[in-house]
């Protein structure tokens, strides 16, 4: 979506008490599957505009962004290298949603924060999520309380409501079900401090964004969610934000709050963030499919449910019997390419070479990530094409719900991670998880 810098100085000059001034380099920020970002120069000051890209994205959320302000506001105040809000957008000023915020300059990809991480990392984000755990209910701050089990059950109606047919989604339901911790001290939760969501000096961390899913709840949820393997982008020997060990990390919080690590309450929280996650994206599809957001991106996203899938199998087998785990899964071969006349396959792979050639090598800033998506996208279509999957199945997610079949059913453990390895190959082959498991798996 566009964004008209003549209205957007108006709303500017409004928040500043009328003061006009000049307005550059006006660009959208790569990513932000739900909100918009965009970057600027006012008055000689680096700004970030965080939008909704429509109003109907803004529907069913637990709350705006005047909530979300006034909590990136207050953890600031309380110590946490929150953004620094200098305004909020107004109905009249035509921008639809959002606030303003001062741009911090830092680095924000995961791949380059990784890639040399600062030593103190793992210990700056344990001490801002104690900082944030610290900061208990309070009436001035209307976020939602999270009861567990009510956000579970709902969970499994969405799962009803998406088809009820992913075996492994049914699995991971049920075993949250059995698994489910008693009530904690609710506190305040970020809800999606993970990499993506953070900036990174030389120094260290140097700011904590995207606060549109906090609320009071379990701290571990929080301490769980970012050690997700699909958060650690590739670097999935270290469990910690993918920068470092557990032991270190568990250290690090402790020391800052002065609590201890419950490790059974923490896999809970981790199996249910990456089911909560696998969800989320085969909801990405339907927010496309009823064209609330006809983006290339959100269908994309949509097809990442196979590494959740991947992922929660991976946490979840440690419960099966020892010899069931022992199973091999067989993979499909691969195919073989005929002669003749180009084939659908070929006709794609000719498409996905073109955009690399002629779009993506000419394009910059979010045109160029978006030529990436689509030849992510064509090469999704070139594997399934290939390798046809079927990873529905309806009366096995129903048993599995009601517990009737489950990881001792013999024979249904080497099922799964077949059928998971190979709709995974198909989504997304380059997934870090994707070849330790078939090492494991088929070994």
């Amino acid at each position: 979506m566009s964004l008209n810098p003549d209205i957007l100085s108006k709303a500017l000059a409004r928040m500043a008490g009328g003061a006009s001034l000049p307005l550059s380099n006006l660009g959208r920020l790569s990513g932000g599957a739900n909100m918009e970002s965009w970057s600027f120069d006012w008055g000689g000051a680096g700004y970030v505009l965080r939008r909704a890209p429509s109003a109907e994205m803004m529907e069913g959320r637990p709350f705006g962004h005047d909530v979300e302000a006034a909590l990136v506001r207050a953890a600031r105040a309380g110590g946490v290298l929150a953004p620094e809000v200098v305004g909020e957008l107004h109905d009249d000023d035509d921008l639809g949603t959002g606030y303003v915020m001062k741009r911090v300059e830092a680095e924000v990809n995961p791949a380059k924060i990784l890639a040399a991480p600062p030593a103190s990392l793992i210990h700056d984000l344990a001490r801002e999520l104690a900082r944030i755990h610290a900061i208990a209910p309070r009436d001035d701050i209307a976020l939602p309380h999270m009861d567990t089990a009510t956000a579970l059950a709902d969970l499994k109606t969405r799962f009803g409501a998406y088809g009820g047919d992913r075996p492994i989604i049914a699995l991971a339901i049920k075993w949250c079900e059995d698994n489910l911790p008693a009530p904690s001290e609710p506190r305040l939760v970020h809800g999606d401090l993970r990499m993506g969501n953070i900036m990174v000096s030389a120094d260290g961390l140097a700011a904590v964004l995207d606060w549109e899913l906090a609320h009071w709840g379990d701290p571990h949820e929080d301490l769980a969610y970012g050690c997700m393997t699909v958060w650690r982008f590739g670097h999935i020997d270290k469990p910690a934000f993918g920068c470092a060990d557990l032991d270190t990390y568990f250290a690090a919080y402790e020391a800052e709050r002065g609590e201890t690590v419950d490790r059974a309450r923490f896999r809970f929280w981790l199996v249910y963030r990456t089911l909560w996650w696998a969800l989320g994206c085969i909801q990405m599809g339907d927010i496309w499919r009823e064209s609330i957001d006809r983006s290339l991106e959100r269908a994309v996203i949509g097809r990442r449910t196979s590494e959740n899938e991947l992922d929660l199998l991976l946490l979840l087998e440690e419960d099966a019997p020892k010899a069931e785990q022992t199973a091999v899964a067989l993979e499909t071969p691969s195919p073989v390419r005929r002669a003749g006349e180009p084939s659908s396959v070929e006709l794609l792979e000719a498409l996905r070479e073109w955009i690399d050639t002629d779009v993506k090598a000419k394009s910059e800033g979010r045109d160029k990530f978006m030529a990436a998506v689509a030849m992510n996208a064509i090469g999704m279509l070139i594997r399934e094409q290939e390798n046809p999957v079927e990873p529905y199945d309806k009366a096995l997610s129903d048993a599995l719900l009601a517990g009737t079949q489950s990881l001792a059913t013999p024979g249904l453990l080497a099922r799964l991670r077949k059928s998971a390895l190979a709709k995974l190959s198909n989504d997304v082959p380059k997934y870090a998880a994707l070849n330790a498991a078939r090492q494991k798996w088929t070994a």
